[in-house]
């Protein structure tokens, strides 16, 4: 993950509030976008779900810490992801933000962000952007720290074939997270079939092998 050269730069000069949808709508006009046939249409869908998009800046405004001069939440675009980052670590465990109870920095602010519609419900907003992601048959987003800064990561589509073992060890792990906090039960296995997705049934595949594989070297 190399920055080289920066082909273009928007600072936003607006409040949160009034320039949250126009930041959006800026960012959707840059991201490049895949044409999906459906039975009898055509249409077009952005690299990144718009859900996800927007809870993952939505958040980055509300866990941002004030504390920290001379910086604020950044949105980057890349050929092959989007990083989002704010100033501040998660106050939680970062390998654990799909189950852990919801903690903010900035309560007022953030009841305001969702007293206006920015974001959703408290603490919903990681599952969201867990589940479009694999709807739209994306490689797992991630999560990092990086000295006093947080930053989401948004990958663009990958072949499941490209994806790498930590790539789908990762998918595997969110989903079944996602899976505990949404109560579903059972063999997890089944819900990536029952998403009708050539994606997630590779994954599932990929993994039950895998799983036979390590018992062997076991």
């Amino acid at each position: 993950m190399v920055r080289m050269v920066t082909e273009r730069e928007q600072e936003g000069r607006k409040g949160y509030a009034v320039g949250f949808e126009g930041l959006i709508e800026f960012l959707k006009a840059l991201l490049p976008r895949n044409e999906v046939i459906g039975s009898a249409l055509r249409d077009e869908l952005t690299m990144y779900p718009d859900l996800a998009l927007r809870e993952l800046i939505a958040n980055a405004v509300i866990h941002q810490d004030f504390t920290i001069s001379g910086s604020g939440p950044m949105v980057e675009v890349f050929e092959d992801r989007g990083e989002i980052t704010n100033t501040g670590v998660p106050l939680g465990d970062i390998d654990r933000l799909l189950d852990q109870a919801p903690r903010s920095r900035n309560e007022a602010l953030a009841a305001f962000m969702r007293r206006i519609g920015v974001c959703e419900e408290r603490g919903s907003g990681v599952d969201k952007v867990v589940f479009e992601s694999e709807l739209y048959q994306l490689p797992p987003p991630r999560w990092e720290t990086s000295g006093s800064a947080a930053r989401a990561i948004l990958f663009a589509h990958k072949d499941f074939k490209d994806m790498d073992t930590a790539d789908r060890l990762h998918a595997y792990y969110l989903h079944a997270c996602l899976r505990y906090v949404s109560k579903h039960t059972g063999n997890p296995l089944f819900f990536w079939h029952d998403l009708r997705c050539d994606y997630c049934a590779k994954l599932a595949i990929w993994l039950a092998r895998y799983e036979d594989f390590d018992d062997e070297q076991d």
